[in-house]
Formats: C-alpha cells, sequence, structure tokens
C-alpha cells in the first residue's frame, strides 16, 4: 500500500438498518448512507421495491404568503421496471398521471399535519429506483415519505402509516400481490396515524358500505403495528425539531377588525349566490384596508389570510352552533338538481349535470380499440381504451384568467372520474370501442369532481355505451368542535369546502361503491365519523341516480349516435392473416379502399371492423370472410381475369387471391387461344371443382360455372 494515497476507504459511521415484515414481505429502510444532505432521507425496499426519500425544507420562511409551500414529486425512473424510455429524446420527461396521482395520493395524508403557521418551503422527492409488482411502489413512497420526515428535523405531527386492501375471492387481503390484484374487486388505499385514519382513496367493483367500512378498519389495525416499527426508528436517530417564526396573525389585530366588520360579513355571507356573496365582500374588504392600514402596516399583505379566517370563523360558528348552512338548506339536503342529455347533436353523446351553481357538461367519443391510449411507464399497463379528462376553466369561477394545460388537480379529477365508472362499463366484446369522456366545468361552486362523475353517466347513456347500472358521486362534509362533537353534512359547496374539515367524496351505483377519495384538513377521521359519511353519501347517490339521472334518460340508448363508427368484431384463423393482409399489406389496403372501412387485426386473429354507416362494414367483413375461410366445392365466385397464358388464365376470384383456369375448362367448346374468348379486365364466374389429387392444388372452372 502506497504510503501516501490519495484516498482513504468510505466509512458510513451514521449508517443504520431496520428491518419489518408488512404482509409477509420483508421492509427494509436504510439510513446514514445516501442523501446526507437533506434533512432526512432513508432508502426504503420492500420485496424488490426501493426508493430513495427525500425532505428538505428552506432555512427561511417564504415571504409573502399564507399557506405551507410544500410540494411532493413521487419521480419514477424508467430503469426501475428496466425498461427504457419511449419517444425521440429517450429519457424521462414530465410526470406520467399515475405519477401525478400517486404524488396527489402521498401530499392529502402529510399536508393537514404540518404546523398551521409553517411558511418555510417543504420538499419532498420519492425517486422510485427498483419496482417489484408484487410490493407496491407506491405505498413505498408513503412511508419512506413519512419516515424521512419523522426522522428529520422538519416540524411534523406524524408518522403516518399507508397499506393497501383488496377483495379477492371475497376475501379482504392486505397488500395484494400482483396475480392477486387482477381479480380484486377493490382497490383501496388507507393512510392513518396511531389514533385517525387521515386519508382514503379507493376503486371499487361495487362493493357495500359494510365491506368498505370492514377493509379501512382492517388497514388501520395494520397501520397501527407498522407505526411501532416507525416510532422505534425515530426514537433511535430522529433529529429535534427545528424552530421557526410564527406566521400567526396578530390576535389583537384579528380581534379588532372582527369585531369592527363581523355583522357585515355574516349579511354578506348568508347567500346561496356565489356571485352575490364576492360581491357584497368587496366594499369590507375595501373598508378594513382604509380604516387599519394605518395603524397596521402589514395589514395589506396580510388581507386574503385576515378575510379567511373571519369568513371561515363565522361559517364554523354557524355549522356547529346554529346548525346553519350558508345557503339555508339542512345538513342532509342536496341543492337543486337537474340533469339533460342529447345537447351537442354533433357528439357522440352528451350530457349536463347541473347541481346549485355547479355545471358540468360532459361528451363522449366513442373510437375503435386502436385508438386506446398507449401507455409509458414503470408498471405492467401499456393502454387503456377507457380515457376521462377534467377542465376547469377560469371562467367556471368567474376569474379572468387564461387556459392553461391540465395541472394536478385537473389530472386527479379526470382519474376520480374514470375510476367511478371503469367498474360499470361493458367488456370490449360486448361493445369493442374505445371510449374517451371530457368534461368540462362551466360553473363551479364545489364538488365538480362528482358532478363529473354524474354528467359522465349521462353522457355515457345517450352515446348508446350499455353500462351496467348508472353512477352518482356526491361529496360529504365534516366540521369539528374543540370540544370532540362534530356533525357531518351532504353535498357541500364552495364555502362549505374551503372553511370545512373534510370533503368526503363516495361514487357508486345503487349496489355499491365504485370509488372513494378523501381529503382532510384536520388530523384524522374516527370511524364513528366514516360510517356517517358512508351512510350519508350513500343515501345521496340513490337519490340523484333514480330522480335525477333515470328521470333525464332511463336507460342507455339501443344504438350508437349515427355519427359514431359502426364497429364489428370477427374471428379467422391466424394462419389466414397473411392471405388478408396480403405481399405489403395490398389485399387489406384493397378492401379499405373499396369498403371505407378501417380494419385492425391482432395476433390471435380477431379482426375489429370500423365504419361509417353498416353498409361499409358488411362490405369489409364480407371480403375478409371470404379470403379467411376456405370455399366449398361447387361454390361459384365472380371474379375479373388478371393473366393470359397459352395453358389458361388467371382469375382474381376473391380480394387478393388468384385461381388458375385451365385452357380446356374456359369454354364449352375446345378453343386453340385463350384470347379467342377473353381478354385482360373480363369479368367471368368461375366454379370451385375440389383439390386435384395429382398436383395437390385447387382446380376452378368457367364452363362449369356457365350452368350455375
Amino acid at each position: 500500500m502506497s504510503e501516501n494515497p490519495i484516498s482513504t476507504p468510505m466509512e458510513f459511521k451514521n449508517y443504520k438498518v431496520f428491518r419489518y415484515t408488512l404482509a409477509g414481505r420483508p421492509l427494509v429502510v436504510e439510513t446514514g448512507k445516501m442523501a446526507g444532505l437533506a434533512n432526512g432521507s432513508c432508502l426504503i425496499r420492500y420485496g424488490e421495491t426501493a426508493i430513495l426519500c427525500c425532505a428538505t425544507a428552506s432555512v427561511r420562511p417564504r415571504d409573502g404568503i399564507d399557506f405551507l409551500p410544500l410540494s411532493v414529486d413521487y419521480d419514477e425512473r424508467m430503469y426501475a421496471a428496466g425498461k427504457i424510455p419511449g419517444g425521440y429524446l429517450k429519457r424521462e420527461g414530465k410526470p406520467s398521471e399515475k405519477a401525478v396521482l400517486t404524488s396527489r395520493v402521498i401530499d392529502r395524508p402529510i399536508r393537514p399535519l404540518f404546523p398551521k403557521d409553517l411558511r418555510n418551503d417543504v420538499a419532498l422527492t420519492l425517486t422510485v429506483m427498483s419496482v417489484d409488482p408484487d410490493c407496491s411502489p407506491e405505498i413505498t413512497a408513503m412511508i419512506g415519505a413519512s419516515i424521512a420526515l419523522s426522522i428529520s428535523d422538519i416540524p411534523w405531527n406524524g408518522p403516518i402509516g399507508g397499506v393497501l386492501v383488496g377483495l379477492v375471492d371475497g376475501k379482504l387481503v392486505i397488500n395484494p400481490n400482483a396475480e392477486e390484484q387482477k381479480k380484486s374487486d377493490l382497490q383501496l388505499t388507507v393512510a392513518a396515524t396511531t389514533k385517525k385514519v387521515v386519508m382514503i382513496e379507493a376503486g371499487a367493483n361495487e362493493v357495500s358500505d359494510e365491506t368498505m367500512y370492514d377493509a379501512i378498519m382492517l388497514a388501520h389495525r395494520e397501520i397501527k403495528d407498522l407505526l411501532l416499527f416507525i416510532n422505534a426508528i425515530i426514537d433511535e436517530i430522529g433529529k429535534p425539531k427545528f424552530s421557526y417564526p410564527s406566521c400567526e396573525l396578530d390576535h389583537e389585530m384579528f380581534d379588532e377588525i372582527f369585531a369592527f366588520c363581523e355583522k357585515d360579513l355574516m349579511n354578506a355571507l348568508d347567500t346561496d349566490d356565489k356571485s352575490v356573496r364576492d360581491a357584497r365582500v368587496a366594499p369590507i374588504y375595501d373598508a378594513i384596508v382604509e380604516k387599519f392600514s394605518e395603524k397596521y402596516p402589514d395589514l395589506p399583505t396580510q388581507m386574503e389570510e385576515l378575510l379567511y379566517k373571519m369568513q371561515k370563523k363565522i361559517v364554523r360558528r354557524w355549522l356547529l352552533v346554529d346548525k346553519k348552512r350558508v345557503d339555508g338548506r339542512r345538513m342532509d339536503q342536496i341543492r337543486p338538481l337537474a340533469a339533460e342529455v342529447g345537447l351537442l347533436p354533433r357528439v357522440h353523446g352528451s350530457g349536463l349535470f347541473t347541481r346549485g351553481q355547479t355545471q358540468v357538461m360532459t361528451a363522449a367519443t366513442l373510437g375503435t380499440l386502436g385508438e386506446a391510449q398507449m401507455l409509458d411507464g414503470i408498471d405492467s399497463e401499456t393502454s387503456k381504451r377507457y380515457m376521462h379528462h377534467y377542465n376547469m376553466p377560469g371562467f367556471s369561477t368567474g376569474e379572468a384568467k387564461s387556459t392553461r394545460s391540465p395541472g394536478r388537480r385537473e389530472i386527479g379529477h379526470g382519474a376520480l372520474a374514470e375510476r367511478s365508472l371503469i367498474p360499470v362499463l361493458p367488456s370490449e366484446e360486448e361493445f369493442p370501442y374505445a371510449i374517451r369522456l371530457v368534461s368540462d366545468v362551466v360553473s363551479s361552486n364545489g364538488s365538480t369532481s362528482q358532478g363529473s362523475v354524474c354528467g359522465s353517466t349521462l353522457a355515457l347513456m345517450d352515446a348508446g355505451v350499455p353500462i351496467k347500472a348508472p353512477v352518482a358521486g356526491i361529496s360529504c362534509g365534516l366540521i369539528t368542535a374543540e370540544d370532540g362533537s362534530w356533525d357531518v353534512m351532504m353535498d357541500i359547496q364552495g364555502l362549505e369546502d374551503f372553511y370545512g374539515d373534510m370533503d368526503f367524496k363516495v361514487a357508486g351505483t345503487h349496489k355499491g361503491i365504485t370509488s372513494i377519495q378523501m381529503d382532510l384538513k384536520i388530523d384524522g377521521l374516527t370511524p364513528e365519523i366514516i360510517r356517517a359519511a358512508l351512510a350519508m353519501t350513500h343515501k345521496g347517490r340513490d337519490y340523484i341516480i333514480d330522480e335525477v339521472i333515470l328521470k333525464a334518460i332511463p336507460a342507455p340508448r339501443a344504438e350508437v349516435s349515427r355519427y359514431a363508427p359502426k364497429m364489428t368484431t370477427m374471428k379467422i384463423d391466424p394462419d389466414k392473416i397473411r392471405e388478408v393482409i396480403g405481399k405489403g399489406g395490398s389485399v387489406i389496403q384493397k378492401i379499405t379502399a373499396e369498403s371505407g372501412a378501417k380494419i385492425d387485426i391482432d395476433d390471435d386473429g380477431t379482426i375489429r371492423i370500423a365504419a361509417l354507416n353498416g353498409e361499409s362494414a358488411d362490405k369489409a367483413r364480407s371480403a375478409i370472410a371470404a379470403i379467411a375461410y376456405d370455399p366449398e366445392v361447387g361454390q361459384v365466385f365472380t371474379g375479373k381475369v388478371t393473366g393470359i397464358k397459352d395453358f389458361g388464365c388467371f382469375v382474381e376470384y376473391l380480394p387478393g387471391k388468384e385461381c388458375m383456369v385451365h385452357i380446356s375448362r374456359i369454354a364449352k367448346t375446345r378453343i386453340d387461344k385463350v384470347e379467342d374468348v377473353l381478354k385482360m379486365g373480363d369479368i367471368v364466374k368461375v366454379k370451385y371443382m375440389g383439390i386435384d389429387q395429382k398436383k395437390g392444388r385447387m382446380e376452378f372452372s368457367i364452363k362449369d360455372a356457365l350452368d350455375d
């Protein structure tokens, strides 16, 4: 060894490994080796899934804001699944929709547990480095994020744990593996602290309220055990939390200004019309600034937060003490409802759903299965035939802002509506179409995502999609008091969502739940609150289905729109595919040109035909059938002469199929030259005579066809 080495072996003095068994699979947490400059970090392994989780925070608060600047980024690396990214650049680009949705799922349970007055930038970066299909990277990332935050010096009132729950063959399963997930009737994600459930996200195949409740409770019991493991890690290596300047409003200033404008503000809020409320609040804003800006020089920068907290105090007092809602409804009452279909004559299906001042227009478009969306991600899903896109332009809230590309909120709401409808869609075999729904929010005052679910049911039924049952969506709100008392409310509007404690969204049929998404602003829900929310939303969706949706359109239309492509499927012997396609695609191109239909062929011999009308589809189907199926002896075809030789002629009796007719079988009488009776392009009838046993080829005759 050199006396003066230019380097020394690296020692990771703080390296620690913590082990746990979650749902029968090893969960390993490594700290002290990677990402040492982050406030908190860990490499978490679940089976062969590996994710680097890093939590960082700025040293100082961000000026001029009244919210926590938290970002959660679930960052997929294609190498994690042994894949090279698609596209020209061959590198990861913007996050996939699934990555965005996972970021949202992790953000929602983490955010409410930060101190309300923290304004330091906080960033969670969760880099997926290896993926085991049997061990969910999403759940692994959630647990890793909780550990990274908990062992860091960033103020946070965690930890949380998370698990998946499936329903396989009628049995609830924690963290189902890849095979179990394929046949599961439930995809439930639950996050919780030791005492309360903080996040619920679910897609389900019409699962009952009771089964859903049991699944949530099972998840919470499993999470409690997981949290014992996480707390042991915190006890061993957790850092003291850093101090920060509180960004709370001055209490004396708040009390003085609230006393000044309380009555006017109560009057302003006491309406069911959002535009009226905004118009009433504007002069109050101006009056406060005029009277108090000299006494409180920082007031102009604090006005938005001040108004928010004053309005919040009034609305929460009404709900908790007076059981009074801003628009005068009972706690279990839904806003006025309306539904229409067929508003857009040239689209394949349309539905307009209105709930109070929330209004969503959904349009359905039917296409060929070849138009299904191609997916490029780290999981095994490569395409999807059903797409749901959600848009919320500025005018829907009365804001003057330009339309931008979809953000995380738009992607999330679209995915939620998509998840809600998937369980009732017909199979590809029953309905061989790709389906795209677009929900445009034309007016917004709360619960637009569930409005898009209802609008989607209307649009699908109007488009003639034979859904198994209508789906409706409804939200449930929550208001809690310091003494532990609480109350739930049906169909929250914007103000109740803004100032309340929960947005519990549930979609489903009469039979059961198809989706859940829960957003919280408090530290969690008790089992009693969850039961009450499930019962209230069930009552609401039943009413919407019976009294609104089915009265607008009692059943899916018997036929698809005349403007939609006409789809038909057929099956041929896979050995015949080559003949149907022809050399260089010549045969299929000819069939397409002559019929006007679009044709897709799968490797298993499944052929899907899309055409503008039934006649075009039938023409293509007949041409393919004629090629794919061997002719019967005695069958007569009409064809065109394509070649003349000394020994006979060639006739194209089917698209791409030629037969040779010997000179002796061309005419009733003996001929010396084929040209004496035929020329190129002549239309003739030929009869299939069977297989020539000596030559082993198909024999055709023109003269024998003349008798038929």
